[in-house]
């Protein structure tokens, strides 16, 4: 039973064209969202391709024919410049794909985001209160893989970010 509920889940989440919340999915499946995570975790651990982001799971889909552009900047900042630096880089166009950091007993910390418009900002800054994000592990510095259909739109994201006074370079 277990084993046919998880390819169940490999499939919703593979057809979905948006992220699927562990709660829609336990809807669906007639279970608990625990049971979800816990199908997810098992999946991830066969090698299963699904993510797991702050708007739900979802299995990326790569195109080779794909012109974009990526490319990780480093940046430090305070927990009240979120906001300004994910809208400086949507606004112009650039997708923030996650954000990491190094820490020093685990390693590298990576969290998935997928921001491509200011209502996922919206979303992800809500999710974000109560809780501390993961600048503030490391005095505010931090990296982020960005994405755009052209590196001169990745240029002038920088360009921004080093006005801002909050990209970090040599």
């Amino acid at each position: 039973m277990s084993r046919i509920r998880r390819d169940r889940v490999v499939e919703i989440v593979t057809a979905a064209s948006d992220p699927i919340t562990g709660t829609e999915l336990a809807n669906l499946l007639g279970v608990s969202r625990q049971i979800v995570v816990q199908d997810v975790a098992i999946l991830r651990a066969e090698g299963s391709p699904i993510l797991s982001t702050p708007r739900g799971y979802f299995v990326p889909r790569f195109d080779s024919r794909s012109s974009a552009s990526r490319e990780i900047i480093a940046v430090r900042h305070d927990r009240d410049q979120i906001e300004i630096e994910l809208t400086t880089l949507i606004d112009l166009g650039i997708r923030v794909i996650d954000v990491a950091v190094e820490h020093p007993v685990y390693g590298e910390l990576r969290g998935l985001l997928m921001l491509s418009s200011r209502s996922d900002i919206r979303a992800f800054l809500e999710r974000l209160e109560g809780s501390e994000p993961l600048l503030a592990l490391t005095r505010g510095v931090h990296l982020h893989t960005i994405e755009a259909g052209a590196s001169r739109t990745l240029q002038a994201g920088r360009s921004a970010l080093r006005e801002l006074g909050i990209l970090l370079e040599q």
